[in-house]
């Protein structure tokens, strides 16, 4: 799905970027342009980075909390 259609960024973009390292929404806007033109996507964005961020998050709390 477009999030940003004034720079023509996805969903799986945002979330790839996430993956890559993408920690924040300033480096997002650096990186794709979200939120740097009109500021309409900026909440989806936002939103769409912290549920990637905190995938990884909980994988690895669930890794750790297994038994060695």
């Amino acid at each position: 799905m477009y999030v940003c259609l004034c720079h023509g960024v996805t969903d799986r973009e945002i979330r790839e970027a996430a993956e890559n390292g993408v920690s924040s929404m300033r480096q997002l806007g650096k990186e794709l342009g979200v939120g740097t033109q009109c500021g309409r996507c900026a909440c989806t964005a936002r939103e769409i980075l912290r549920e990637s961020r905190s995938t990884d998050y909980l994988a690895l709390a669930n890794l750790l909390a297994q038994p060695a």
